[in-house]
């Protein structure tokens, strides 16, 4: 899905949110978001950013090891 809750406010997006989480357990998703709301549900954040003109680098976070580091630490 692509910006799928560009358009939507704040408790629009919750109600987004919800929806995906609950569909996540049988499925997987892959979107697109500049919504922190949206981002902050997320499993795995993949980013891609030019750090010099014309290359393109892939960023990837897993935000599970990074809680399961948090709760270590």
């Amino acid at each position: 899905m692509d910006e799928v809750d560009a358009p939507l406010d704040d408790s629009n997006t919750e109600r987004f949110c919800k929806m995906v989480k609950e569909m996540s357990l049988n499925t997987q998703f892959l979107f697109v978001s500049h919504n922190k709301l949206t981002i902050e549900i997320a499993e795995q954040l993949i980013g891609v950013t030019m750090q010099e003109a014309g290359v393109s680098r892939i960023v990837e976070v897993d935000l599970q090891n990074i809680e399961k580091m948090e709760s270590v630490g």
